[in-house]
């Protein structure tokens, strides 16, 4: 383990232990076992910390919503299936790492206030995220979309914000992920187009399309 990597574990635990307000770079020193000018030279602010704390849980939800998508289309789940499994790794990955944390709330507003540009920036790495998965599973599925795949997949950002609106800091978890499911379910089905369905002929016209076969010609030997 690299000291960076040491030190943003350190920083992880006193931040989930004691909000970021009440948090310290000489506590982070502490817990990463150095100085505090020896965790200077990383970092040079307890706001660059968190900062990069955050980014690493990002880049982690990232690559856990990557693998969760890829082990459900192998194990051949639709869609639905697939973007849930990824969307709910993402989240997964994020709850977990403030799982007893009593600032929770506190955390997630502190992460808008000191690092808006980051959620930005994710935000949008996310929806390009969830546009890869669409078109993949549209192209090997051979699904008909009623909107695009960009127009879905802002779709589900949009339905994911709303499950974090009602539940605040996603907490309880399991009613969060069971609201999300219902909500992501109920969309893409709604965004699949129906197949057409071939129209049936009535007997008579059936009779009348099928096409004569043609008489044989008569060889010089047949009777008359």
């Amino acid at each position: 383990m690299t000291p960076r990597d040491r030190i943003l574990d350190a920083a992880m635990t006193v931040f989930r232990r004691h909000g970021f307000r009440r948090s310290s770079i000489e506590q982070a020193a502490e817990a990463a076992g150095l100085t505090r000018q020896a965790l200077y030279h990383h970092f040079k602010s307890k706001e660059a910390l968190f900062r990069a704390v955050l980014e690493r849980l990002h880049e982690s939800a990232l690559s856990a919503g990557i693998a969760a998508a890829t082990a459900k289309e192998q194990a051949g789940g639709s869609l639905a299936d697939i973007l849930i499994a990824q969307i709910t790794a993402r989240f997964s990955l994020l709850i977990s790492s403030l799982e007893g944390s009593p600032h929770i709330e506190e955390l997630f507003s502190e992460h808008l206030v000191h690092a808006g540009d980051l959620y930005q920036k994710y935000g949008a790495r996310y929806a390009e995220q969830g546009v890869a998965t669409i078109e993949n599973i549209r192209r090997k599925q051979k699904l008909a979309l009623a909107i695009s795949s960009a127009a879905l997949a802002r779709c589900v950002e949009m339905a994911v914000n709303g499950s974090k609106s009602i539940h605040k800091g996603m907490q309880p978890p399991d009613a969060f992920f069971k609201d999300l499911e219902i909500m992501l379910r109920t969309l893409i089905a709604g965004a699949i187009a129906a197949s057409p369905k071939p129209r049936r002929l009535k007997a008579g016209q059936a009779k009348k399309s099928s096409p004569k076969r043609p008489s044989s010609p008569k060889r010089s030997g047949d009777r008359k």
